[in-house]
C-alpha cells in the first residue's frame, strides 16, 4: 500500500481497536506496561487525537492508558475505523472475521504480522488491508515527516 492511501486512510479514521494490547501480569512492575509495543503506540496514536479502545480478552474491564479494554470486537458499541492488530500471524484470519463483523473500514496488521487468508477476508468484505505497517511509524512518516526508530520509548 501506497502512502497516499495509508495517509488517506489515517486522515479519515477516528476510532482505533486495538487488539493486543498488553495487560499487567501478576508482580509485574507497572513500568513495563507502558514500554510494550501495543501500549507505546496506544498511548501515541491517542495523543494525536484518536480514539483507541484496547482489546484483549484477557484483561477485559481493566483500565489501560485511560480506556477500559474489552474482549473481543463485537463488543464494542461504537463505529470503528480500524482494526489494528498486535498478535500472531495465524490469529489474523479470525480477527479479520469479527473485523467484518462489526463493520470497520480497514483492517491493519502491525510490523511483522502478514496472512493471505486475513487479506483475503478484507478484500472480500471491501475492507482495505494494511499488513507490515507500524501505524505509528507511518503516521510519523506521513505527519511529522519523521524518520521513526520503533519502539520509542518514554518513562
Amino acid at each position: 500500500m501506497i502512502d497516499t492511501e495509508i495517509k488517506k486512510i489515517l486522515e479519515n479514521s477516528k476510532t482505533i481497536a486495538m487488539v493486543g494490547v498488553s495487560s499487567e501480569k501478576k508482580g509485574e512492575d507497572k513500568a513495563n506496561l507502558k514500554r510494550k509495543p501495543a501500549n507505546v503506540v496506544m498511548k501515541y496514536m491517542q495523543d494525536f487525537g484518536y480514539k483507541v479502545i484496547p482489546v484483549n480478552p484477557f484483561a477485559e474491564g481493566e483500565v489501560i492508558n485511560g480506556e477500559k479494554v474489552v474482549g473481543s470486537l463485537e463488543k464494542i458499541s461504537e463505529t470503528i475505523d480500524i482494526v489494528d492488530i498486535f498478535r500472531p500471524s495465524k490469529e489474523t484470519p479470525g480477527i479479520a472475521n469479527e473485523a467484518v463483523k462489526i463493520g470497520s473500514k480497514v483492517l491493519w496488521l502491525q510490523y511483522g504480522i502478514e496472512n493471505d487468508e486475513a487479506k483475503k477476508i478484507a478484500e472480500n468484505a471491501n475492507i482495505q488491508y494494511v499488513s507490515n505497517k507500524c501505524i505509528k511509524q507511518e503516521f510519523q512518516k506521513i505527519f511529522q515527516k519523521a524518520n521513526p526508530v520503533f519502539p520509542v520509548l518514554k518513562n
